[in-house]
């Protein structure tokens, strides 16, 4: 079954965050995942947060591919660009 993930990112290096993005997209494809929907334009519509600098929506083809992106040992320095970037929060749904 199809399985989302909520990236929010705090960012701080931003050099950091342009590197990550060229190879963000082959590190998912790699699990069959893809960005749904990505934004810099953020709005809460209720309640009380901190709103993230950047959030985006993955998309897996499920559960598993979610977490084998995450824990791939050859996917580790892009997500280390990612980390690199300020901090940043991942909810697999």
């Amino acid at each position: 079954m199809t399985t989302h993930a909520i990236v929010n990112l705090h960012i701080t290096t931003p050099e950091s965050l342009a590197a990550y993005r060229e190879k963000a997209a082959d590190a998912l494809t790699k699990h069959g995942g893809a960005v749904l929907q990505a934004s810099r334009e953020l709005e809460v519509i209720e309640g009380d947060t901190e709103l993230p600098d950047m959030a985006a929506i993955l998309t897996f083809p499920d559960h598993a591919a979610g977490l084998a992106w995450i824990n791939d040992p050859e996917l580790a320095d892009v997500h280390a660009l990612r980390r690199g970037c300020g901090r940043s929060t991942i909810v697999l749904l």
